[in-house]
């Protein structure tokens, strides 16, 4: 341990010896196939079926390839300083883990406060989504869910009226949860089988839908700004890259997942590398084909990829894209959840939260008090707010943990030179600063309204940490600085 006070660090000997100790309570049941699915589970889902095609026709036109890209570097480098930390400290956390090593507690409990806005509304946000699939899913069969429980409080609905709730998206969080709490291992193998289900929806509207792309939707390829920063042109593709990087946030998923890996020094980098660029190849050409296929500003829609496949004509194949979504966007709602309740399991185990959320449960081994309040919480947020105001809150979030993660590796390199490091990110220091810099010039093009948000949501947690977790935390009271 070292330091003392706010600044107070954990050793990464001191992190690593209790992740062993808590090992024995979690179960170590993900090996590399699994990691990787469970990051490919995080990532493609909202960011192809839905904001593909909004970001699209508000930011960046077709130069939204472009933006994929951008977020796609970025994440790269990122990537690489996730697989060194999550390596060299297997154990459950993510970011939060990492910033108590380096910065010390009080940036650890910013970030995992942050965190928490990051998977949390993340998990509502596409719950939302879901939401609008299966009502649509279930309309073709003749099954009409009333319009007054599919949609936040204060929507108009068709015919007069407002929504009171969103029923199906409380469902599926529910759903999910219990599975959670039930086990990890199971919880895993349905996330393998709807990965494959949705991979193939995938490279199916890739392989058919590229047919039928017409070349003259993509001139220009970066279409004139209007005069306004973020509306096309280059700062539309700033702006877009910005907008869905919440795409991105799975491979971060993927690290609260090292204290349940099998090999965590191998497993960890296969899995967070791995699906990364996977996902990033299929983003880029997705986006291609859609944008191919209809005019951008005619992709402003909620279910963009179904417009594209009514564009090519096929009426069967709209059925299945609903179905591809529909379990896209289900894999990434499980593995957000299950992440929130990985860094809220860490977290209380540190004493910054009530420690009744690291209990373990004696069967299933999974921190179910922590997964069940977790689940409560976004069930209540996606069944009463909008998703254009949820959206929004997630991205800037988790560039603020990718930066501290990125200087998390340099601090270490410096500070703990003799650690064996299983994996090593290439290029120190040189590869952290790329990503620090690219995750703020994202920052960068976010809207002004995105950032007071952040403020006001990081002012709640420091008067928490203030009145609550500074009292409590296990290190302080071990240093003798809890007043």
């Amino acid at each position: 341990m070292e330091s003392t006070g706010l600044m107070a660090r954990k050793s990464v000997d001191d992190i690593v010896a209790g992740g062993e100790a808590e090992a024995q309570s979690l179960s170590k049941s993900l090996g590399p196939l699994s990691i990787m699915a469970m990051g490919i589970g995080a990532i493609i889902g909202a960011g192809i079926f839905v904001l593909t095609g909004t970001a699209a026709a508000q930011y960046a036109g077709p130069g939204i390839m472009l933006s994929f890209v951008l977020g796609g570097i970025a994440c790269a480098f990122v990537g690489l300083c996730y697989s060194e930390l999550a390596a060299l400290i297997p154990v459950a956390g993510s970011s939060y883990t990492y910033t108590y090593a380096t910065l010390g507690e009080f940036f650890a409990w910013l970030i995992g406060w942050d965190l928490i806005l990051e998977y949390a509304m993340g998990a509502a946000t596409v719950a939302v989504g879901w939401s609008g699939y299966v009502t649509s899913i279930l309309k073709d069969v003749g099954i009409v869910i009333p319009a007054q429980f599919a949609h936040a409080p204060g929507t108009a609905i068709e015919g007069g009226g407002t929504a009171l709730f969103n029923l199906p998206a409380v469902l599926i969080v529910a759903a999910l949860t219990l599975m959670l709490m039930r086990g990890t291992k199971e919880s895993a193998r349905f996330n393998n089988v709807m990965v494959v289900i949705k991979l193939a929806v995938v490279l199916s509207f890739i392989g058919l839908g590229w047919r039928y792309t017409n070349s003259a939707n993509w001139s220009p390829l970066i279409p004139p700004n209007d005069g306004t920063f973020g509306h096309y042109g280059y700062s539309g593709i700033l702006r877009g890259a910005g907008v869905v990087f919440f795409a991105f946030i799975g491979f971060d998923a993927v690290s609260t997942a090292a204290q349940e890996a099998k090999r965590p020094q191998k497993d960890m980098p296969i899995g967070i590398l791995g699906s990364l660029a996977v996902c990033t190849v299929l983003y880029v050409l997705v986006a291609a084909v859609l944008t191919g296929l209809v005019p951008f500003k005619d992709l402003n829609v909620p279910d963009p990829i179904a417009k594209g496949v009514d564009a090519i004509g096929i009426g069967w194949f709209g059925a299945l894209i609903k179905l591809g979504a529909l379990t896209g966007l289900t894999t990434v709602i499980l593995v957000l959840l299950y992440g929130q309740s990985r860094i809220f399991y860490t977290m209380a185990s540190d004493g910054l939260l009530p420690r009744l959320f690291s209990h373990v449960h004696p069967t299933y081994r999974t921190p179910y008090r922590s997964q069940a309040l977790i689940g409560t919480c976004v069930a209540l947020v996606a069944a009463l707010v909008p998703i254009n105001i949820l959206g929004e809150m997630v991205s800037i979030g988790t560039l603020a943990a990718f930066c501290l993660v990125c200087g998390a590796v340099i601090h270490l390199r410096r500070s703990e030179k003799g650690m064996k490091r299983p994996f090593r990110a290439p290029a120190v220091p040189l590869v952290p600063i790329l990503g620090i810099l690219f995750c703020l010039l994202l920052m960068a093009g976010l809207p002004l309204d995105t950032w007071l948000r952040l403020v006001i949501w990081m002012a709640i947690g420091l008067v928490i940490y203030v009145f609550y977790s500074r009292r409590h935390s296990v290190l302080r009271k071990r240093n003798g600085t809890t007043a």
